[in-house]
């Protein structure tokens, strides 16, 4: 019933150029056609649905409004091939601009602390992999800082692999970046990503980044990052290692990953939407 009522209100809109950007795909079915912009982010929710719920999602969250809608925007080539899967062709539709990272993440000197780092691990929720992560610390001395509120299960494997951490819970935009700034390196072995924002954030501070060799993470990675496979802890625990010991890995990492940021600064992604728009408009 709420997302009737939404339907409703949406239909009264009147706006040169109407654009979803949310997890709300559903509101093209109440919109004009002509200038309608439709972002996807990832298709995780038809992952982990099965049956008639699946097809239901499927048929109004992704097929229905992207035939609907005149442009169809992705955050990443990875997430267009996945749209492959479950629209076919209807995928070609699809024009990928990324996500762009906030004008205040800016290099940020900071001394790498080798002897007890700070670990960020941005996220907690079921793709984040927090438990291979716990499994890979076991014993590394740092201190692992995760933002994002844990369950009891993976605070009680953290404790069980000894992990010294600080939940941050979850924590407005500037004290994101100030966990940035504090730490020494960023761990995001995720097992899935529609795009993979936290690297980004991490390259753009200046830090060190390990991250998984799937999904959308070595697209968004560039060079910067050091790849592994999320399902293996001692992968992991190895790249970690590799960046706490190795000072010219280091700095060659974050200067990859300098080069790498220019791709995703506000300025060419707005230049891009503004492409679209303007498509419409004419």
């Amino acid at each position: 019933m709420p997302r009737l009522k939404n339907l409703r209100t949406i239909s009264k809109l009147d706006a040169d150029i109407h654009h979803i950007v949310g997890d709300v795909h559903y509101l093209a079915l109440g919109l004009p056609r002509e200038n309608l912009v439709l972002t996807i982010h990832d298709c995780a929710a038809l992952e982990r649905l099965h049956g008639w719920r699946r097809e239901i999602l499927r048929q109004l969250w992704f097929v229905q409004p992207m035939q609907r809608a005149a442009v169809v925007t992705t955050i990443s080539e990875t997430t267009k091939e996945e749209l492959r899967k479950w629209v076919g062709n209807l995928a070609d539709k699809a024009v990928v601009i990324p996500n762009c990272v906030r004008a205040e993440f800016v290099p940020e000197t900071k001394p790498f602390d080798d002897t007890c780092p700070v670990i960020l691990q941005v996220g907690t929720g079921w793709n984040k992999n927090i438990l291979g992560v716990a499994r890979a610390l076991i014993g590394i001395s740092c201190r692992l800082e995760i933002v994002g509120k844990l369950d009891d299960f993976q605070r009680a494997a953290l404790r069980a692999s000894h992990v010294n951490y600080l939940e941050l819970g979850r924590i407005t935009d500037e004290e994101l970046l100030k966990a940035y700034r504090r730490c020494d390196l960023l761990v995001f072995a995720s097992q899935y990503e529609g795009f993979g924002l936290p690297i980004l954030e991490a390259q753009a501070i200046g830090r060190p980044v390990v991250t998984s060799n799937l999904s959308s993470m070595p697209e968004a990675a560039g060079n910067g990052a050091l790849l592994i496979d999320p399902s293996d802890p001692e992968a992991i625990r190895n790249a970690l290692k590799q960046i706490i010991v190795d000072a010219s890995l280091r700095d060659e990492l974050i200067n990859h990953g300098f080069e790498n940021i220019a791709r995703f600064r506000p300025e060419p992604i707005a230049k891009s939407y503004e492409a679209v728009y303007q498509s419409l408009i004419r």
